[in-house]
């Protein structure tokens, strides 16, 4: 059966795909958690659609324009939150409308019929080619250079940003590398499953790893595998019942989170003898 899946390029493009998307997803996803930036990290998605538009506006790669969306829009709100002293929400509410609006007006305007942009917002993990396969690559490698080379320097800035400070650790270095990673890693994870899901992909495994670790290693090895779990067996699913991929990955893991929170809660209740 899987040796059946795998005899189609595209389909081996989605695997790989899935496999990349857990690695980002499991790493930048728990910095996010544990940052409690989930709302930012929403906003970001969004206001990446204006890049899309533009990108299509101009007759560039959609992707690309979203990529420098996101990531303009990641660093200005910390910027702005900075300068301002404004509830970062706020911020972050005028972003995400803004960018959805400044998407539409492009594709609006983009001469012809007008593209099919469902893909964008609810991903098609099926259409994953070779070069977004090596935009991911690179990425992960990115991601895994950073966040390791860096590890002991980001577990204390995320559990303790003050004591960061005190310590010497050059807070709002790490604080733009965060913002610029969370950006190009959410815009990646769109053609998998869309700006609108894009968050859950990003959220759901470190919530459940959460629930059972609280050590930063643990969490992003658990996130991965959780993320490459929810990853294939969303593909293989919506594959045979021809369902749409994006939107099943989503679901496993959502069914997955409710089904790890009911053990939790059950072993809690369970009294402990020994």
């Amino acid at each position: 059966m899987i040796d059946a899946i795998l005899s189609y390029n595209y389909m081996q493009n989605a695997v790989f795909a899935a496999i990349l998307a857990s690695i980002i997803g499991g790493i930048i996803g728990t910095v996010i958690v544990e940052k409690k930036l989930v709302s930012m990290s929403g906003g970001i998605a969004h206001t990446s659609f204006g890049g899309i538009g533009a990108g299509y506006f101009l007759g560039i790669e959609p992707i690309v324009g979203g990529l420098i969306f996101a990531v303009v829009a990641s660093l200005s709100v910390g910027r702005i939150k900075r300068i301002t002293g404004t509830n970062a929400d706020t911020i972050v509410s005028m972003f995400w409308s803004g960018g959805m609006a400044i998407g539409i007006l492009f594709i609006a305007l983009t001469p012809g019929y007008p593209p099919d942009m469902i893909s964008y917002l609810f991903g098609d993990i099926l259409t994953v080619n070779r070069f977004y396969l090596k935009l991911m690559f690179v990425l992960t490698i990115l991601v895994l250079l950073i966040i390791l080379g860096l590890f002991n320097y980001w577990k204390i800035y995320l559990f303790d940003e003050e004591y960061a400070k005190i310590m010497g650790i050059k807070v709002i270095v790490l604080e733009l590398m965060l913002y610029t990673l969370m950006a190009l890693s959410i815009v990646i994870l769109i053609k998998v499953v869309g700006v609108i899901l894009s968050i859950a992909m990003l959220t759901i495994p470190p919530a459940i790893a959460r629930l059972y670790t609280f050590e930063l290693g643990k969490m992003m090895r658990l996130s991965i595998g959780l993320g490459m779990v929810f990853g294939l067996s969303g593909l293989t699913l919506s594959y045979y019942l021809n369902i749409p991929s994006g939107a099943t990955i989503i679901l496993v893991g959502i069914i997955s989170y409710f089904f790890g929170a009911t053990i939790k809660s059950y072993k809690k209740k369970i009294p402990n003898n020994g």
